[in-house]
This record gives structure tokens, sequence and C-alpha cells, in this order.
């Protein structure tokens, strides 16, 4: 999946494809979230604080599992 690169103290990059969510936080662990819908995406690409964005409206919502 493609990423886009973000500014953000936490993630470096951002990709969503099929529902599917990757994200790439600066400490190289990548996390795949499942189900995510494109409008989800999009908000979290607006979003002022990208990490607290995941922290309330992604991380506890959506199945995820870490990749790397």
């Amino acid at each position: 999946m493609e990423r886009i690169n973000v500014v953000s103290s936490n993630i470096k990059s951002i990709g969503h494809q099929q529902n599917m969510l990757e994200i790439e936080f600066k400490n190289s662990h990548i996390y795949l979230y499942h189900n995510v819908p494109k409008n989800i995406f999009f908000e979290l690409m607006q979003a002022y604080s990208k990490g607290k964005y995941v922290s309330s409206n992604i991380k506890e919502r959506y199945s995820y599992r870490r990749i790397r």
C-alpha cells in the first residue's frame, strides 16, 4: 500500500486502500487497521493532531494488527 508522509510527532506516514488503513509510526512500527471507511481516513489526514485522532477515533474502534 502506498502511504503519504505526514507532519506529526509520532506518525511518519498513512495510507488507505480498500477500507484498510495503514499507519507507519516514527518508531518504525506499522499497523494495519481493518474496515476503516474512507471518510475516517480523510478526517485523519485533516486532523491537526494525527496522533490524538488515531487514539480517539481509530485505535479502540477498529481491529488491527502490527505488520512491522
